[in-house]
């Protein structure tokens, strides 16, 4: 008795360190609300799905809870002698319609919006690879690779002797981050170079695959500056785990001076 009150104890107590660490504050179970245009109202979708969902989960659970508690058989309960109920059929069948093409409007409003990339003001193509990214920023002349920043790399090898605590965004860092201006509709082309990957950033509500020889859209509006990160969103490998996405997104002024001082020069030809 007194083992399994000792073991009963060591459980709570790890549970107890576990939910007040400092990594369980970073750990939430809800998607974030977002800094773009579009983000917000993919949020109030998920929320109000998520609460119609949960209605109806304790509609039905606290039904059939009901049922096995009030008819037991030790309280003589019998059971039903029809095989069906013609009227019972018809509204089970009609209010689970009804819900759904409830939910199907705002979702299909929602969804236009995601994939609606016109009037966009700027235009990047992502290539993923084993394992990384290539950004190609189509009308600015500005192209470049994004790996994982040397100080997660280094970390992250075996018997390195670095703890990774000790690297700031470990494995959420890049030698190259993605620079956008804030308030401008920004235009993604995404494909991949070798196998299936997936670029994402939370904070955008952005998630789409990388898919060999097809080229996907999205589109984010981005309406604070700041960095945010994000990462590949699909197995693609022993180094999956290693190919994180930065964001930066910054003024208008502070762009055109980035793009100034990173586009390719001009070829011309010679005479």
């Amino acid at each position: 008795m007194n083992r399994k009150v000792g073991a009963f104890a060591a459980a709570l107590a790890v549970l107890a360190v576990t939910f007040c660490s400092a990594a369980w504050a970073d750990w939430t179970l809800n998607m974030p609300r977002g800094v773009t245009t579009i983000s917000p109202e993919i949020y109030r979708l998920h929320m109000l799905i998520l609460w119609v969902c949960t209605v109806i989960g304790v509609g039905v659970f606290g039904a059939m809870i009901y049922a096995i508690v009030t008819f037991r058989k030790d309280k003589g309960a019998q059971p039903a002698k029809f095989t069906h109920n013609t009227k019972a059929e018809v509204i089970w069948t009609t209010i689970p319609a009804l819900i759904l093409i409830a939910l199907a409007i705002p979702a299909a409003e929602t969804l236009v919006k995601i994939e609606d990339t016109r009037d966009s003001e700027l235009t990047i193509k992502v290539t993923g690879f084993q394992w990384g990214w290539h950004y190609d920023y189509i009308d600015e002349g500005v192209r470049f690779y994004s790996f994982l920043d040397r100080e997660s790399n280094a970390a992250r090898r075996l018997r390195s002797g670095i703890d990774p605590r000790s690297v700031e965004n470990y494995l959420l860092n890049v030698d190259n981050p993605v620079v956008v201006p804030v308030d401008t509709k920004v235009r993604l082309l995404i494909t991949a170079a070798d196998v299936l990957h997936a670029w994402w950033v939370p904070q955008f509500a952005v998630k789409k695959d990388a898919i060999p020889g097809y080229v996907n859209e999205a589109w984010f509006t981005a309406t604070q500056t700041g960095t945010f990160r994000g990462q590949c969103a699909e197995l693609c490998g022993m180094d999956h785990g290693f190919m994180p996405i930065v964001v930066k997104v910054v003024t208008r002024e502070e762009f055109d001076e980035w793009v100034a001082e990173n586009a390719a020069p001009t070829m011309t030809r010679s005479n």
